[in-house]
């Protein structure tokens, strides 16, 4: 068995890292919350699930699933602004989970906004071995009124689905499209709001843009209704 790359573990939290690890260990029942977040917006693409509302507001939403779902078996990777590692170290002390590079991450996340050739580095699993492709969540502005519209299609989806997300990077589309080009290989995306409202964009939809003439494209994405 071939040992998966880490990176060297934290040394002691600094002032002030400390309470963000006291506030990032989930407890369980906001642990519970999360998970079924994730699901349920995986599950039903282009609609809108919500992590629980007591999670403390110094987490960055769009690290909520990587702090539910991660353990000492899960290599993760933090997107942060160069040469800043505090987020890193706030989720490896709190989850024990292996910090390791982005191409072998199984969980991801980012506290500043993605490039998209950083989702087509995102780890993809194999036909054989879909479940090693990566989940990356990101942060958005918001899940609705952006510059374009995008129309959704594929399982959870009750024939078409329109959304139109706010704050994701130039190229966004056809940079996921190259990550689930090889399902059922592939990597499944979250869009978080800084509310706490996650949309799923897992591997098995596809999202073509209709509202923006100069980028027709086709790839996978995910919708969900809002409850």
């Amino acid at each position: 068995m071939t040992a998966v790359e880490t990176e060297p573990a934290p040394a002691a939290c600094a002032s002030g890292t400390a309470e963000l690890v006291t506030a990032a260990k989930l407890r369980p029942a906001q642990a519970q919350g999360v998970f079924r977040a994730v699901l349920d917006a995986l599950a039903r693409p282009g609609t809108v699930a919500r992590f629980p509302s007591d999670v403390p507001g110094a987490v960055p939403p769009a690290l909520l699933p990587v702090l539910a779902l991660a353990d000492l078996g899960t290599g993760v990777r933090v997107l942060e602004e160069d040469g800043s590692h505090r987020w890193s170290d706030v989720v490896s002390v709190a989850t024990n989970a292996p910090a390791v590079p982005l191409e072998k991450a199984r969980l991801a996340a980012a506290v500043r906004p993605v490039a998209a050739e950083e989702i087509r580095r995102l780890a993809r699993g194999t036909a054989d071995a879909p479940e090693d492709g990566a989940v990356l969540c990101l942060p958005v502005a918001a899940l609705e009124g952006g510059p374009s519209t995008w129309r959704l299609s594929g399982p959870g989806v009750p024939g078409e689905r329109d959304i139109a997300p706010q704050g994701v990077p130039d190229g966004f589309v056809a940079a996921r499209a190259e990550a689930v080009g090889g399902f059922p290989a592939g990597a499944d995306l979250l869009l978080a709001t800084p509310d706490g409202r996650v949309m799923g964009l897992p591997r098995s939809t596809t999202v073509t843009i209709v509202a923006n003439a100069a980028t027709s494209a086709e790839t996978g994405a995910v919708a969900e209704e809002e409850d």
